[in-house]
């Protein structure tokens, strides 16, 4: 896979539309730097950043999304990329699943939109979905709550 202006283009727009300061990414030899304007240079460093590391997860999560559980014994599931998340499989389809229904660990709960491709969102556990924290269509980061699951339940 290569990258494409197009795609470089959607890339900026994400970071334009997340609370990221910068964004890194290398792939096939190829590596992308970018950097909003306001943001301090980071110092050079000799490792690659991971793909996804709970640190960054949990320091770029949104602020519309950090609160509370609302019960202890819940827990989260979390968006694994930066991009637009859909809770059907096409416009007019029954969601995926709504607060109630019960998920097992490969039980698909949403789609998250990266760079045109489509991204099926596993709830990797087993419980009954509690609380539905992203309307469809939202533009989601990294590590963000997309649904509380009571789990085993």
């Amino acid at each position: 896979m290569t990258l494409t202006a197009k795609d470089v283009a959607e890339i900026l727009r994400l970071l334009d539309q997340s609370n990221f300061d910068s964004f890194r990414l290398e792939m096939n030899g190829v590596k992308l730097e970018l950097r909003r304007s306001s943001a301090a240079p980071e110092p050079p460093s000799s490792r690659s950043l991971p793909e996804a590391s709970p640190a960054l997860g949990e320091s770029a999560q949104t602020k519309r999304n950090v609160r509370p559980q609302s019960e202890p014994g819940l827990s989260d599931i979390r968006s694994p990329f930066v991009g637009f998340f859909y809770c059907a499989p096409r416009p007019g389809d029954p969601a995926f699943v709504q607060v109630g229904s019960r998920v097992g660990q490969d039980t698909v709960i949403g789609i998250i939109e990266v760079m045109k491709m489509m991204n099926p969102i596993h709830a990797g556990l087993h419980g009954e979905v509690v609380e539905i924290l992203i309307e469809n269509g939202a533009l989601v980061e990294y590590g963000e709550i997309l649904m509380r699951v009571r789990a085993g339940a």
